[in-house]
């Protein structure tokens, strides 16, 4: 029986003892920034560099001139969208290389290194590839239906209510919707924790189990059995984080006015890899689960009856015959061990052979 321990603070030692996989993370997700930045770091030079309104954003911070100038970069022709498609499916391949590496780190207790992450994500690539085509699906079919009723009862509330009594009865739908997206995400998420966990087995033909499939149960019946242990630690983690970045964007919005930029960056970048960080967490408290209900549990041995004597010597093999030395006579102990040479004799004398006594030699 796996041993019993809080998934939120063995989770959180388990992403301590991956946080190389943290770090490369957080790299690839930077960079991937940086890269999709340039296109729109050009479209704001050229309405910026030139306009006597810019020196409201460079000198304070305007509301209504960011508004403003966001509204004219989605009017004119730019690439800024094509950029923008185009990040996603690169953002989504460096997913598909370092989480299932690092929920293998998680359940084996590897080294992150990134060429184990990489090596990893190359193996499991197809399976979390069809598990993100059936999140898609699942979700669609589960939150398309909530959004539409959520569109029906804003409508309503707009006619009926005003000011916080019609934002309040909004909220609360689009509180619900959170709530049951949270846990598809966890659903899914221990899905993929379950997969990378039968690929750590072999089938009978001696090849992994790549089968996606067999992770949908176990991940259902832990999801329902540890509900109330494993939801509120997700839901908390994910506040933490998304707290974290809006609390490091309002102070960042708040630093725009002055004359250095890097005080900025480092703030807003904080927030952001603590955002990553509490996902990762949130993968760390999700393995912790899966490890303590595995899809696979040791059987243990079979107990075979036992037919004739037992030899002392060889337990385990009861078929064997017991050597005739070995077989105790009736009312006498067995020895399993037997004496290798018998009793040297008494003698009623020293023997003069060993012991030499001359009683007429003084001692010198």
């Amino acid at each position: 029986m796996p041993e019993r321990s809080n998934i939120f603070l063995h989770g959180f030692f388990l992403t301590l003892r991956c946080f190389p996989a943290l770090i490369w993370a957080y790299i690839f997700n930077l960079g991937l920034a940086l890269i999709f930045s340039i296109r729109l770091h050009a479209q704001f030079s050229s309405i910026m560099d030139h306009s006597l309104a810019a020196q409201r954003l460079t000198s304070g911070f305007d509301l209504s001139t960011l508004a403003n100038t966001f509204l004219r970069l989605q009017d004119g022709p730019s690439g800024g969208n094509a950029g923008a498609f185009t990040s996603v499916p690169l953002y989504l391949l460096v997913y598909f290389f370092l989480v299932p590496g690092t929920l293998f780190c998680y359940q084996t207790k590897s080294p992150a290194h990134l060429s184990t992450l990489f090596h990893q994500g190359l193996l499991h690539f197809w399976r979390f590839f069809r598990i993100t085509l059936l999140t898609i699906l699942v979700s669609a079919l589960i939150l398309g239906p909530l959004v539409f009723i959520q569109g029906k009862w804003a409508d309503q509330v707009d006619k009926h209510a005003v000011e916080l009594h019609a934002f309040f009865a909004t909220l609360v739908g689009y509180v619900i919707i959170f709530l049951v997206a949270s846990i598809l995400r966890l659903y899914f998420d221990l899905v993929e924790v379950y997969t990378v966990q039968l690929g750590l087995h072999l089938r009978h033909n001696g090849k992994p189990d790549r089968r996606v499939r067999r992770a949908l149960a176990p991940a259902w019946r832990t999801l329902r059995a540890h509900f109330s242990q494993a939801w509120p630690v997700f839901l908390f983690l994910t506040i933490l984080g998304a707290s974290a970045v809006v609390l490091t964007a309002r102070a960042s919005m708040h630093m725009l006015a002055q004359p250095r930029v890097w005080p900025t960056f480092l703030l807003a970048q904080f927030g952001l890899f603590v955002l990553l960080f509490t996902r990762f967490w949130q993968r760390a408290a999700e393995t912790s689960l899966a490890l303590q209900n595995p899809t696979f549990t040791p059987s243990p041995l079979p107990i075979l009856p036992v037919v004739g004597k037992v030899n002392p010597i060889d337990p385990l093999h009861p078929n064997h015959p017991v050597p005739a030395h070995q077989i105790s006579l009736p009312g006498q102990p067995f020895d399993p061990i037997p004496n290798p040479e018998p009793a040297s004799p008494s003698l009623d004398e020293p023997d003069p052979g060993v012991f030499h006594h001359n009683p007429a030699k003084s001692p010198q």
